[in-house]
């Protein structure tokens, strides 16, 4: 088998990852900035907005792993190009809805699409670069999230400016076009593994995931407690028939094969930690702006800039340092300077200067990129490349519910606690990126024993 695409073609592909992704991961955010104008034309109130958004988060969490699952079978190329299709087409039904019913519909299926991108682009990577070269792939693939994440508030902003909401969807259309073009011309086909598909298995972790994501996002509504502790229940009750099932599959859609090799589940178990950490931050930071500093909303944007710009520096250096020096050494540094970051974040003072804010949040950011690329690494590269879609399924997963922990876990320390609320949030982040590099260092003692 081909060891990576040959140029240009290796070029030409990893543009449309490039092009897909942006779109995607800049999708989840932007339409959060264009809910209020939205509500205001549909003539809907607040509370039903947040569907809008909802129908999107839910669509991609329960379709990644079985979309992984079907890559592997079918082929990811297939997957890939599918999904960016049906993103693209939904994203035109997006622009063109006028109820909240046909909205959130249309998001559902754009969050389809996206989970067809989602679930098998890193596995895409590993075809398209070079063994040798994987680490920059995996760094190229984190500075477009970073970025994309970073720019969303932006970009919805500057739309909005001078256009309507519905051109949020609509950019989307001839970008689509375009990579659906060079996608279908330059992406590598992979080997395919031919079995069934597990409609079981799929009804199970749409089930099970989707209690538990929207159980997570329950606990941000101080009304909405004992809804979150019926939905977890939920989540555990069908979890449990959904794992049972699993682990006696030979290629389980809940890859516990992979997760059976201690160097990716701890890859696993620091991923999720991360993202929850970074995510405590993000969401926690702008209250402390806002409400103690009392800067301004725009302000506040700027003021979290220095975290996801460093980010998107360091994360191709970061990839390209992975292919040389051990990516868990790279792990394990960076989120100790993450922890840092943080650390340093919580113990501010009352009235810190811009440059004082801005420092500690590049430090964030210089750990947080430190690790992501090498981690990610460790991730597909551990896996067989026949089980790269269960990897990159489980790899996105992984973000997901850290994100959503991390969420959650604010929602329940600003409904606990009374006063130093944000430093609360920012030194249980802290204990947990040290629980992250305590994780990431145990893979050296299993890779050396291996």
């Amino acid at each position: 088998m081909m060891d990576g695409l040959p140029h240009p073609q290796r070029f030409y592909a990893f543009i449309t990852i490039a092009i897909a992704m942006t779109m995607a991961v800049l999708d989840s955010a932007i339409v959060n900035i264009a809910l209020p104008t939205i509500g205001q034309e549909l003539a809907i109130s607040p509370a039903e907005t947040i569907w809008i958004v909802n129908a999107f988060q839910l669509a991609v969490t329960v379709s990644l792993l079985p979309l992984a699952s079907l890559g592997e079978s079918i082929g990811y190329k297939k997957i890939y190009w599918c999904g960016l299709a049906v993103f693209t087409a939904a994203s035109f039904a997006c622009a063109t809805s006028h109820s909240l019913l046909a909205l959130s519909v249309a998001r559902m299926v754009q969050g389809v699409g996206a989970a067809g991108i989602m679930s098998v682009n890193i596995a895409l990577v590993r075809f398209i670069f070079p063994r040798q070269q994987l680490g920059i792939g995996m760094g190229y693939t984190s500075l477009i999230v970073a970025v994309s994440s970073a720019a969303g508030p932006t970009v919805a902003s500057a739309i909005l400016s001078f256009a309507h909401w519905q051109w949020l969807f609509l950019v989307n259309v001839p970008l689509g076009l375009a990579a659906l073009v060079v996608a279908a011309r330059t992406l590598p086909t992979t080997p395919v593994s031919g079995h069934r598909f597990d409609l079981a298995s799929t009804m199970l972790n749409a089930l099970t995931f989707g209690c538990l994501i929207t159980g997570l996002n329950a606990f941000s509504d101080p009304d909405g407690r004992a809804r979150a502790a019926v939905l977890l229940a939920g989540a555990l009750f069908f979890g449990a028939f959904y794992v049972r099932r699993e682990r006696r599959l030979a290629i389980p859609m809940l890859p516990f094969d992979l997760l059976r090799s201690p160097v990716f589940a701890f890859s696993m178990m620091t991923s999720i930690s991360s993202f929850a950490a970074q995510t405590m931050a993000y969401v926690a930071l702008p209250f402390y702006f806002q409400h103690t500093l009392g800067r301004s909303e725009v302000a506040t944007g700027f003021l979290m800039t220095p975290w996801p710009l460093t980010t998107a520096l360091i994360a191709p250096l970061a990839g390209r340092l992975s292919d040389r020096i051990a990516p868990e050494r790279l792990c394990s540094t960076g989120l100790v300077i993450l922890s840092i970051g943080l650390a340093s974040l919580a113990m501010i003072g009352s009235a810190p200067s811009g440059f004082d804010l801005s420092w500690r949040l590049a430090v964030c950011g210089l750990g947080f990129g430190l690790f992501q690329s090498p981690n990610n690494r460790i991730i597909i590269s551990s896996a067989p490349r026949e089980r790269s879609g269960g990897a990159s399924g489980l790899q996105s997963m992984g973000r997901l519910l850290g994100q959503s922990i991390g969420a959650a876990f604010v929602a329940i320390v600003f409904g606990l606690v009374h006063g130093s609320q944000t430093a609360w949030v920012i030194w249980c982040g802290t204990s947990l990126s040290l629980m992250a590099a305590c994780a990431s260092g145990m893979r050296r003692t299993s890779i050396a024993k291996a």
